[in-house]
């Protein structure tokens, strides 16, 4: 199997620039500077949606899976259903976001109930809470940054639902996103505050950026760092940045996101808790449902139902469906000092979905996958490593390609021959260019 990030395509196909509109995925070509443009407009309130296929291209009648962003609007949140039923074989797989979100919001709420009486480091009555925002487009970001502050009760209600708008700095309690609340625990009242939250993102315009993570809990407890409490992050990257710069040290509690196998193992140290995504499950199902597609089976089959070699997940524990979205989501789990040892390992195959197929029945077929960002720390130490266990298992040929974090073209221009691929699974920069790929496999 083919474990290659840095594989270079022979020649560049031309992608489609996305309008603030409409995007319709035709057959016409266009330049490199206009895949640039794409990428440009995916970073704005932008309103562009894919067309499902209508091309009749070969490689547009392949199996599609989108994983880990799903083609949505990153302003509004809604979903590009276009892009979900681009095929008959084409699906999502995720996880569930909100569900996860409350989870995250729920544990940081039980650690304070029970350790109100020590938490509260400089005795003021205020439980300040920081907040480090992955990616303020990002479905999932949002979720969580919403899931810790309706948990919490420093949520205010925008548009229906509560603002995941980065507060900034927060430490009078003025600011207009988040709003103080109040927690009463044995007969004493507490005031919970949002003192900052920040969007972590470096200068060349990635996301979820660790080391910007690390750099900021220094300027915030520079300025604030006796009113910091609680640390909260929206993935354990950027969560896992802020305890070793800081709050290990200083004994605060640091809560991440992802059950990444150094989180994992740093609650031993103090790591107070982080949220399992079930990415053994998720990374089963992103190869599973393009297995299926290329063998002509029931999609369902080794997920739902079990398979001649055994595997079978269970629904409502292990995942759910949506059928009008065709969107698989594993469902997440609370990792905390009382079950982190069930978790040291997260590159390891769940045992239910991991027994090999039969090559006679589900022969080798070749799979294009990217991962948008080779610097992520969950995607490379925790999704891609289970991606290769599973392969194996599917009898899959995978090519690996990594992304800089900041540009569609920059994996894009890697899909030079979509024709030597049988199926591709595909893992965007912005949720809102899937017509950027698509228009590849369209012509």
């Amino acid at each position: 199997m083919k474990k290659n990030f840095g594989k270079k395509a022979a020649s560049v196909m031309a992608v489609a620039a996305l309008s603030l509109s409409l995007v319709a995925c035709g057959n016409g070509g266009s330049t490199e500077a206009a895949s640039e443009a794409a990428d440009a407009s995916a970073g704005t309130a932008s309103t562009a949606v894919t067309t499902s296929n209508n091309s009749g291209s070969e490689n547009s009648q392949k199996p599609l899976v989108w994983f880990n962003r799903q083609p949505s609007n990153s302003s509004t949140g809604e979903l590009d259903m276009g892009a979900l039923t681009y095929n008959d074989k084409t699906y999502y797989v995720g996880f569930d976001a909100n569900q996860g979100a409350d989870l995250q919001g729920e544990m940081v709420l039980d650690y304070i109930k029970a350790n109100a009486d020590t938490i509260d480091r400089n005795g003021d009555g205020v439980i300040g809470y920081v907040l480090a925002i992955g990616d303020i487009g990002h479905n999932d970001s949002i979720a969580r940054t919403r899931g810790v502050r309706k948990a919490l009760g420093t949520g205010v209600e925008k548009d229906g639902d509560v603002d995941s708008t980065p507060a900034e700095t927060n430490t009078d309690g003025s600011a207009s996103v988040v709003q103080d609340a109040t927690l009463e625990i044995d007969g004493k009242t507490y005031k919970i505050r949002e003192l900052a939250s920040h969007e972590m993102k470096n200068s060349a315009g990635a996301t979820w950026d660790a080391a910007t993570a690390g750099n900021t809990i220094g300027t915030w407890t520079a300025s604030f760092g006796d009113q910091i409490d609680v640390v909260v992050s929206n993935n354990d990257g950027m969560g896992m940045a802020m305890f070793n710069a800081w709050s290990k040290e200083n004994k605060v509690p640091t809560f991440g996101y992802d059950a990444n196998s150094d989180a994992v193992a740093a609650i031993a140290d103090g790591y107070s808790g982080t949220i399992s995504q079930h990415a053994d499950v998720q990374a089963y199902l992103t190869l599973r449902v393009l297995r299926n597609a290329l063998d002509g089976v029931d999609i369902d089959t080794g997920i739902g139902t079990a398979d001649a070699a055994g595997n079978v997940l269970k629904e409502g524990e292990d995942y759910r469906y949506d059928a009008e979205t065709r969107s698989y989501y594993a469902l997440n789990l609370a990792v905390t000092a009382d079950n982190y040892q069930d978790f040291t390992d997260a590159t390891k195959p769940y045992a239910p979905v991991a027994n090999q197929l039969d090559a006679s029945t589900s022969p080798s077929k070749k799979v294009w996958l990217d991962i948008y960002n080779a610097g992520d720390n969950f995607l490379s130490a925790t999704y891609q490593p289970l991606l290769e266990n599973y392969d194996d298992l599917m009898n899959l040929d995978v090519e690996y390609i990594g992304g800089d974090g900041q540009t569609e073209s920059n994996i894009t221009n890697r899909l030079g021959n979509p024709s030597q691929y049988d199926a591709f699974a595909i893992n965007m920069v912005k949720t809102d260019n899937a017509a950027s790929y698509t228009s590849i496999l369209n012509q």
